[in-house]
């Protein structure tokens, strides 16, 4: 078994893997990590497994340095770590490939393996972004966009009138009360946007069909009434990791503290 971490800004997305997939997953708060209380969730969720190693790709550095701690600590195992740097399964062509969020390259790594190329990832998380690779196997860069739950949070937060709201299903796109108003302009507006950003992606690529694969919280809802989305992996980053993991170390290994294979 290996541990996999997806630490992200509201969540840390948690999976153990064995050869050839994913076994099970849970979710814990990213700023669990700050106050030490992710450990207890954690513990409880591997029980009695051993992992031999970790992956983890993570846009918090702050907690990516605690989650490095408590692993190396608590499961006395090394943590690799995927960057720009040494990501392996897409190629990138980027003008600062460092700026690239890693759990963009993680959902890539896997989209490309389960789908081919080119492909379309879009996620949605704390931010919904696009990421493309192209027909060579090369990660060409994407879109960033506000998420559902930012974008609603940010009206409630700067006006004085407009609920919080939970984000789910609504089926007409004429709001009959204020929450259903912005239910409407969430989940109607972000399926006409992706719908848009998918049309002139493909017209990019000079492509009429594509692969489009949805991951993130809110895959499987966006999903049912977008036709462009041709499949819903909402492991998808977990997956690219278990990947990268087994591309750069491989089940017959160890990692060592620089990331490399041991000798065996």
């Amino acid at each position: 078994m290996i541990l996999l971490l997806d630490i992200g800004n509201t969540h840390t997305h948690v999976g153990l893997a064995a050869r050839g997939g994913l076994r099970r997953q849970t979710d814990v708060p990213t700023r669990g990590w700050l106050g030490g209380k992710s450990h207890g969730v954690l513990r409880r969720f591997l029980g009695d497994a051993r992992p031999r190693g970790a992956a983890l790709c993570s846009v918090v550095p702050e907690a990516t340095a605690l989650a490095r701690q408590w692993i190396r600590q608590r499961l006395r195992v090394d943590v690799l770590e995927l960057t720009s740097n040494n990501v392996t399964g897409v190629g990138v062509r980027y003008a600062r490939p460092e700026t690239i969020g890693p759990d963009r390259l993680a959902n890539a790594v896997a989209a490309r393996a389960l789908f081919g190329v080119p492909v379309i990832v879009v996620d949605f998380g704390t931010a919904v972004t696009l990421d493309v690779v192209d027909r060579r196997g090369n990660y060409v860069g994407g879109v960033i966009a506000p998420g559902l739950s930012a974008m609603t949070d940010y009206l409630h937060e700067k006006t004085a009138l407009l609920p919080p709201i939970r984000i789910r299903e609504v089926r007409r796109y004429l709001g009959r009360s204020t929450e259903e108003a912005m239910l409407v302009g969430a989940v109607q507006g972000y399926r006409g946007l992706i719908r848009e950003l998918i049309g002139g992606l493909r017209r990019e690529l000079k492509v009429s069909q594509i692969p489009v694969v949805a991951t993130g919280g809110y895959a499987r809802l966006m999903a049912r009434r977008v036709e462009e989305i041709t499949a819903v992996r909402p492991n998808l980053t977990l997956e690219g990791l278990r990947l990268f993991w087994e591309s750069r170390v491989g089940w017959g290994a160890e990692a060592t503290p620089s990331g490399e294979p041991a000798d065996v």
